[in-house]
């Protein structure tokens, strides 16, 4: 038997229960979760915001652990290996996004934490396909945020394609990992808070903000791109006022807030407004050596297995500074 926290229904808090520990598919493995990340995806599960998941469901999409047992049909990896469980948990292999590169938008695709079981578990289980080695430059603790945070913000700079000032409206788990990327890389971030919030406008500059106030202003310059953390759909007309003919305004989230109307002149002069639907496997396999060569600084505040729902709640809140990770076990 293992230790779970369960969402038994929607809109309810977590539950600690004693289940079964998971087999493994032929093509799976099973992980002994040490520690798992808290991501604001998982509050809008919890909260009913995402449709139809899977009930009941032990969430979770940022896991870090040691493969306990493999698979009769696995190759890739090995019982001892640490590795991370993403967000993207399968997809059909076949289809027209999955054979172009695009496998982040197949219709099939089945999420962890979301269609499948997670990691705010004792153990879980993973396709090989979809796990990932974690840079031994990072503990489990600090490796965590890098499964989604990391990931998601590395996918979002990625299509703003190089800008030289970029600016990012919300300050969270995402957003204090990738102002540090995006620093080495020599772009001038401009940081958006909520207004007044002078503590997160703090933690921003002591991580090399160029500038940051309040998401009420303008900065000081026009910006090249915009990325949007926080699940706030007022923020776009926001950022197109922010940015330069040409630039772009790309959502980083999974959920938003109704977007307000606006006038087209603030589109108009060939900006341009996208989203960022997870992740791939390449980009998994190529920010994880990226991270290799930047000296991460992850804050971290650590809650215990019990402490989900403390967690979630400090997330709906912003009263963290930088990610939340569930220890589950000491690896």
């Amino acid at each position: 038997m293992m230790r779970a926290m369960v969402l038994e229904q929607v809109k309810h808090p977590l539950v600690l229960r004693d289940l079964p520990i998971p087999t493994p598919a032929p093509d799976e493995v099973l992980i002994h979760t040490h520690t798992c990340g808290v991501c604001r995806t998982d509050l809008h599960i919890v909260d009913g915001e995402l449709p139809d998941p899977k009930l009941p469901l032990i969430p979770g999409h940022q896991v870090v652990g040691l493969i306990e047992k493999v698979g009769e049909k696995v190759t890739k990896h090995r019982v001892g290996d640490r590795v991370g469980v993403p967000w993207l948990g399968n997809t059909c292999h076949a289809c027209e996004f999955c054979t172009s590169q695009r496998e982040n938008l197949c219709d099939r695709a089945l999420f962890t934490g979301y269609m499948r079981d997670g990691g705010y578990a004792d153990y879980c289980t993973a396709h090989e396909d979809f796990v990932l080695s974690v840079p031994s430059e990072f503990d489990d603790l600090h490796a965590a945020p890098l499964l989604c945070a990391g990931l998601v913000g590395y996918r979002a700079f990625r299509l703003t394609g190089g800008p030289k000032r970029v600016g990012f409206y919300g300050f969270g788990s995402s957003a204090h990992l990738l102002i540090q990327i995006a620093r080495v890389m020599n772009t001038d971030v401009y940081v958006f808070t909520r207004p007044g919030d002078k503590k997160t406008q703090a933690f921003a500059y002591s991580l090399g903000a160029k500038w940051a106030s309040g998401s009420d202003e303008l900065p000081p310059v026009a910006l090249d791109a915009a990325l949007i953390f926080a699940p706030v759909g007022a923020l776009y007309p926001q950022a197109l006022k922010a940015i330069k003919k040409g630039g772009k305004v790309i959502s980083a989230g999974i959920h938003m807030t109704p977007i307000p109307s606006f006038s087209y002149d603030l589109l108009w002069g060939e900006r341009s407004m996208s989203s960022v639907a997870n992740l791939t496997r390449q980009d998994g396999l190529d920010f994880m050596k990226v991270v290799k060569t930047v000296p991460l600084k992850i804050a971290v505040t650590s809650f215990s297995h019990e402490e989900a729902n403390e967690a979630l709640t400090a997330i709906r809140n912003g009263s963290l500074e930088g990610s939340a990770v569930l220890q589950i076990n000491r690896g």
